[in-house]
């Protein structure tokens, strides 16, 4: 192993912020970085070598390779990660438009939303598995913490708390526990786990994980993700009243003054539901 894959490794090893799904996704893209570095001509480099030359390097290469801007902005991220984690932070720039990165573009009008199909579910055999898929339906939950869920730890009475240590970013989150449904899903579940986690006590989280993928596949349950569109259309349309542009409603320049304000209050509420830092980001699931 080259010495640069290698110290990336071992900085990976050391430092486990965010989810599991977040540093394997860290420490892949990173070892892919070394090897394009390497594959540019920075034979025999190390981790404490790395200068704004490399940075350039690496940029000019993914846009002649026409990369998207998401994937882009997620090396960038790791990058300074990378120069935050060695104090280096001098080594890249902050504002990604110093290397002419474009921003990121998430409107889009076409509802990606899917509904649990319940059909589908009854061919899963694996309780656990059930209820993770359950989870991600009735709160909008990501795969990972609907595994990992432990109803007697989230449970708060009016809402949900989610564990730093489930979520992607490693950053607690709350969803509140809105009707008498919610709340008696949550008392099955306490009922089968008797107050443990949606992983059976035999299971790591990446056998389980695996067992998750195999059982949604053979019952025809694609697409996952879009449990947490539909979750969050039907938030949108219980704070505003009025269906999300990508389910149908009014565009952002339809809107009414009031409703720009009552738009914008909902998916600062969305938002923050589902883990995301910003409200521009709840345009992938509602439109604008």
């Amino acid at each position: 192993m080259r010495d640069l894959n290698y110290q990336l490794k071992k900085l990976c090893e050391r430092n486990r912020d965010g989810s599991h799904s977040t540093q394997a996704n860290r420490e892949r893209r990173l070892s892919l970085v070394a090897n394009q570095l390497h594959g540019l001509g920075f034979r025999n480099l190390r981790i404490e070598n790395l200068k704004p030359k490399h940075i350039h390097a690496l940029v000019n290469h993914w846009q002649l390779e026409n990369l998207s801007t998401g994937t882009v902005k997620n090396r960038m991220s790791d990058l300074r990660w990378v120069a935050e984690k060695l104090n280096i932070k001098s080594v890249i720039a902050n504002d990604n438009s110093h290397y002419k990165i474009e921003k990121r573009v998430y409107v889009t009008n076409i509802s990606k939303a899917t509904a649990l199909d319940y059909e589908k579910l009854d061919l899963i055999a694996d309780e656990h598995i059930k209820l993770s898929l359950k989870l991600q339906a009735q709160f909008g939950l990501r795969r990972e913490e609907s595994i990992k869920f432990n109803v007697s730890w989230a449970d708060r009475g009016d809402r949900i708390v989610l564990k730093s240590s489930w979520t992607k970013g490693g950053k607690e989150r709350e969803i509140p526990i809105r009707s008498e449904a919610q709340r008696q899903f949550l008392k099955q579940i306490k009922d089968f786990t008797r107050n443990e986690s949606l992983i059976p006590n035999t299971l790591t989280y990446i056998q389980q994980l695996k067992r998750f993928e195999d059982h949604t596949a053979k019952a025809g349950i694609h697409k996952v993700h879009g449990f947490r569109h539909a979750y969050a259309q039907q938030r949108y349309l219980e704070l505003t009243t009025q269906l999300s542009p990508a389910a149908g409603g009014k565009s952002s320049k339809e809107l009414t003054k009031e409703e720009k304000i009552t738009d914008r209050e909902a998916r600062l509420i969305i938002s923050k539901e589902l883990g995301h830092e910003r409200e521009q980001v709840t345009a992938i699931y509602l439109g604008r």
